[in-house]
């Protein structure tokens, strides 16, 4: 089999680009990947359409990982966020492709199945002012909808410090969601790499009223320093990794014992491919994953199945149910999040 062309599509939401990638064969199987850029979409179109060019057609599909060592090594030049994301791109179309060929769901060319279902949690479910009666009853809305878990970013606007008032503002929004979905939800406090060390370790203090399940990304992606001391202040676990690119960035963070939840973005880490690579490495340190993802259907179903093979697959991310749920109709059988139990259950299907 081979890999006769590629197709990419832009798809707009008012605060998200999804960008489709359709990859054909000469067999007629074709497989969707798609990634979800921050600010630089045209940017990875270009690449996407530069590097498919050059690695991608006329290639067997199932040769994934030559395809990553041509953009990650033969290239020369470190691929970063936007070579990585349209290496992954690609990945996640071959996977489909794969899938559909062999008549299997992706997760069992994975290693089969290590869970039945995958839980989620909510993002993109708090919007409008900081209020917290408002953002308490949006709250109470995701429990209703079956979610477990839910996450918030508290801060407003906040950069490098918090002044007193806005610091006040933040707990009030804390408290008030802990108080409107009980003590049995799980509340994933995300900082977006705001603050400075000495801040981050003062906020993730006084976090730990609402017994956090994680502190999400405290400190920028690479301020080692900032995150000791965030490691110092708080006995809650650490999240982080949405805007690491490269496994050899993870070194610091794994071995200074600095993350007890990876964050890895499978479509900004080089797909399914680039994200098992991490399996086993991160489980010989006792860290559990639960992917960025802040996809639409394809995206996510990439992500669902990782979780499903990965024995060290914590939760997953859903954006969804909440945030331009239309989406959800780009593709048939769009994974979605039982309203039973809180989690994806396992894909049947051929492919993604």
């Amino acid at each position: 089999m081979k890999i006769t062309g590629f197709e990419t599509i832009v798809i707009g939401a008012p605060w998200r680009e999804l960008t489709v990638v359709k990859v054909e064969t000469d067999e007629g199987i074709t497989g969707l990947g798609e990634v979800r850029m921050v600010n630089k979409t045209d940017t990875l179109v270009t690449a996407i359409q530069e590097l498919g060019e050059r690695y991608v057609i006329g290639r067997d599909p199932f040769d994934l990982s030559r395809l990553a060592w041509d953009i990650q090594v033969a290239e020369y030049g470190l691929p970063g966020e936007v070579g990585q994301s349209a290496l992954a791109a690609f990945d996640i179309a071959c996977w489909d492709i794969m899938g559909k060929s062999l008549g299997q769901p992706v997760w069992k060319l994975l290693g089969g199945a290590f869970r039945d279902e995958v839980p989620a949690y909510a993002n993109g479910w708090y919007q409008g002012d900081r209020d917290p009666a408002l953002i308490a009853d949006m709250a109470r809305t995701v429990v209703e909808r079956g979610y477990r878990g839910l996450k918030i970013d508290p801060f407003g606007a906040a950069a490098s410090s918090l002044s007193l008032s806005e610091h006040r503002a933040s707990q009030e929004i804390l408290r008030a969601v802990r108080d409107a979905v009980g003590d049995d939800i799980d509340i994933f406090v995300e900082l977006h790499g705001r603050f400075t060390g000495t801040t981050a370790a003062m906020v993730v203090a006084d976090a730990s009223e609402i017994r956090p399940g994680w502190l999400e990304e405290p400190t920028l992606p690479l301020d080692i320093g900032g995150l000791r001391q965030v490691r110092a202040a708080t006995n809650f676990p650490i999240a982080l990794g949405e805007r690491i690119h490269h496994a050899a960035e993870l070194r610091p963070f794994l071995e200074e014992n600095l993350v007890d939840i990876l964050q890895v973005d499978v479509t900004h880490h080089g797909g399914i491919t680039g994200f098992m690579r991490l399996v086993g490495w991160t489980d010989a340190y006792n860290i559990q994953l639960a992917p960025h993802n802040v996809c639409g259907p394809i995206g996510t179903a990439a992500a669902l199945h990782c979780c499903i093979a990965a024995p060290n697959a914590k939760i997953l991310e859903h954006f969804n149910d909440f945030a331009d749920p239309w989406v959800r109709d780009l593709v048939s059988d769009a994974p979605e999040v039982d309203r039973d139990s809180g989690a994806f259950k396992k894909p049947e299907k051929p492919g993604l």
